[in-house]
Order: structure tokens, then sequence, then C-alpha cells
């Protein structure tokens, strides 16, 4: 099945042979996700929430995942092009690239559109382990790849951290008409 599943879902060779594509393609989409989620009523609505502590100020995501989107669509570059050798594992690596760039395009939707921290949070951790494989395998074919992938993974961490600590501080209920009681 996993063989199956790459030549069905994945994004195609061509995007991961040009290191611009690769690194350009996860910005554009991540941009377009941000902007699309109204980003005034995202501010409000992220300084409405109860927060845990180190929380980062807002204007601070949008800089750290650009570069973030940009890494590890580099990272995909070098390791997919790398495994080229052998065409299972770089369509492996194509297609567990593309669920876990759709998972972190879900994420927003799901936080801040749906207003559903647990799924969100549950979206994350899968996030943080298919990306903790995917960074294991890209140490296995170009070391460069995978060290590419560590900021990434930090951040993850983090992001579940917040998330966790969000829907945790407000009871899992972060909608509208709860959120217009605290202001």
């Amino acid at each position: 099945m996993t063989a199956y599943i790459p030549r069905v879902n994945a994004i195609p060779f061509d995007v991961f042979a040009s290191p611009a594509a690769s690194a350009l393609l996860p910005i554009a989409l991540g941009t377009t996700i941000g902007f699309s989620s109204r980003p005034k009523q995202t501010k409000r609505t992220y300084q409405a929430m109860k927060q845990p502590p180190l929380r980062p100020p807002p204007q601070v995501f949008g800089p750290v995942w650009t570069l973030l989107y940009g890494l590890m669509g580099y990272a995909a570059h070098r390791a997919v092009t790398q495994a080229t050798a052998s065409p299972l594992l770089s369509d492996r690596m194509r297609s567990l690239y593309s669920v876990q760039l759709g998972l972190n395009l879900l994420w927003m939707p799901l936080f801040f559109g749906l207003r559903k921290p647990v799924f969100a949070l549950a979206d994350i951790v899968s996030l943080v382990g298919l990306n903790g494989y995917l960074t294991y395998t890209y140490f296995s074919v170009d070391e460069v790849a995978g060290w590419c992938q560590i900021p990434y993974m930090a951040w993850l961490g983090f992001a579940t951290y917040l998330t966790a600590g969000v829907g945790y501080l407000n009871n899992w209920d972060i909608s509208e008409s709860t959120l217009a009681k605290r202001v």
C-alpha cells in the first residue's frame, strides 16, 4: 500500500527537483492559509485567549513560519533528490512530506477557524510524530536535510505546548461566545 499512496497523493517530483520551487511552495501555501484566516480576527482571538507562559507576541509567528517553511522545503528538496537511486524511498519521502505539509496547513483552520483546540492538538501531535520520522529518514540520505528539519521540530514542540496550554487554560473552549465574555 505504501508504494501506491505516493503516486496518488504526493507533490510531484518536479517540485522537489527545484530548490526554489521546493522552498517557495510551502511558503506560498502557508501565506495563503495565514491570510485566508482573517489575520486581524486571528490576532484578536489570540489576545483574548488565556495563554500559557512563554507565549510569543502574535507578530513573531509570520516571520518564524516563513523561515521554517523555507527550511522544510529546502530539506525536502535535498532529501528527495539525494534518494533518486532508491525510487521507493524517494516516493515515500515525497508522500510523507506531502501529508505533513497538509497537516501543517490544517492546524490554523482547526484552531482559529473552527475554534477546536482539541482537534488542533491531535493534528499537531500527529505532525510531530510524522516529522520525527521524516527527520530520521532525511538524516539517512542527507545530513544537511536532516539538520534543516531540527528548527522545525523544535518549533513544533513549542507549538504543541502552546496548543495544549491554550486548550487546557480555556477548558478546551475558545468559541467566539466564550471569548466574548472575557473581553
